[in-house]
């Protein structure tokens, strides 16, 4: 089994000046991390790094320096289970529309795998399956992976316009997926 921190936004230290100390629990507890973006700052993203033991797949957000060292997209494989890991900003269509389309792009047309993408950038929780037919061309349909399930941790440090602090925890055994909602 494998046991996976989900968290974004954490918005340190313009929003809070450190993680929740239950957050870094959860984080050093994990096998592996995911953030979905908005670190904020370098400090913030070394901290993640540090807490995570180097087992981190991170993403960049809309407030995170052009300059730090992580990608817009990445991709985790998990036993059976593909996570594709975006912020969620932009400009096209909405933030789910947005987060689905990046998930089928990033993955294999032939892929034989649970699909998970995670997001952040709006600070509320989500865990909802969609089914991606509606996003794909005609040529995309042979595809085996028909839907796809949307997690947003909300944010690790519960920035505006959320009121409290929400990260996500999943676990993997084998090709199955369970996720739990953390929150103070």
């Amino acid at each position: 089994m494998t046991r996976i921190a989900i968290v974004s936004d954490t918005h340190v230290p313009t929003r809070e000046s450190a993680l929740p100390a239950w957050v870094v629990a959860e984080i050093e507890a994990a096998d592996h991390t995911i953030h979905a973006g908005d670190f904020e700052s370098f400090g913030s993203y070394e901290r993640i790094v540090d807490l995570a033991d180097g087992d981190l797949t991170a993403v960049r957000g809309n407030v995170d320096p052009a300059t730090l060292d992580v990608p817009l997209t990445a991709t985790l494989e998990v036993d059976g289970v593909t996570f594709v890991v975006t912020h969620g900003h932009g400009s096209s269509g909405d933030w789910r529309e947005r987060v689905v389309e990046t998930a089928r792009e990033e993955t294999a047309a032939n892929a034989e795998t649970t699909l998970v993408a995670v997001a952040g950038h709006t600070h509320e929780v989500v865990d909802t399956t969609v089914d991606i037919d509606d996003n794909r061309s005609a040529g995309d349909r042979g595809r085996s992976v028909d839907r796809v399930r949307v997690l947003n941790p909300g944010s690790a440090t519960g920035a505006a316009p959320t009121t409290y602090e929400t990260m996500l925890v999943a676990t993997v055994e084998g090709d199955d997926l369970a996720v739990e909602k953390r929150t103070r």
